[in-house]
């Protein structure tokens, strides 16, 4: 464990297996020389997992932009929707912001999408070793649903080769757009009965 404020060097002279990116508090772009130090970390080819804020600022590290959500999303009811499974868990959940979907790199495949609004909830990169959550899998006391992410780790640590290949192999769900059409839908075709 190191403060936030070590630098690059620093860290990769400790040779460690994986570089977990944590959580933390405000606005990731406001960490300018913390997403410096992780540019430097990203081109070390060490595996790394970040959350919350570290997986904000290492998006942000790779080129990709985040913005204030208008209410964010707080507690432990948050549904994501894994797009390599298409399935859905409920995980915990206190940020601010998140990363700009549209403002991905090449290289960097939406892997979790937060089914409310459409966010992004996860991010897989397939030119370095290296995923990111917006949720917390570490959130004892909360959902355990998404534990496996610690697994998913060990075995990026183990074959860094891992994501090379991902592709989501399921759309992103966005809710609210969602229900809105389908009560436009029932509106109209309730109009169009009378």
């Amino acid at each position: 464990t190191v403060p936030c404020d070590t630098k690059a060097d620093d860290i990769l002279k400790m040779n460690p297996d994986g570089i977990m990116l944590s959580n933390g508090p405000g606005d990731p772009a406001e960490n300018v020389d913390i997403i410096k130090e992780i540019k430097k970390i990203c081109a070390s080819g060490k595996p790394i997992f970040g959350i919350c804020l570290g997986h904000q600022m290492l998006a942000l590290a790779r080129g990709a932009s985040t913005s204030k959500l208008k209410y964010g999303h707080r507690g432990g009811n948050q549904p994501v929707k894994q797009l390599s499974t298409g399935r859905v868990y409920i995980s915990s959940q206190n940020h601010g912001y998140a990363v700009n979907n549209a403002s991905l790199p090449k290289n960097a495949k939406l892997s979790f999408v937060n089914t409310n609004d459409g966010t992004c909830e996860g991010i897989t990169y397939t030119d370095i070793p290296a995923f990111s959550v917006q949720f917390h899998p570490e959130a004892s006391g909360g959902p355990l649903d998404t534990n496996f992410l610690f697994d998913d780790f060990v075995n990026l640590i183990n074959n860094p080769a891992l994501f090379k290949d991902f592709k989501p192999q399921f759309e992103r769900i966005d809710a609210i757009s969602y229900f809105q059409s389908t009560i436009k839908q029932t509106k109209a075709a309730g109009k169009a009965s009378e």
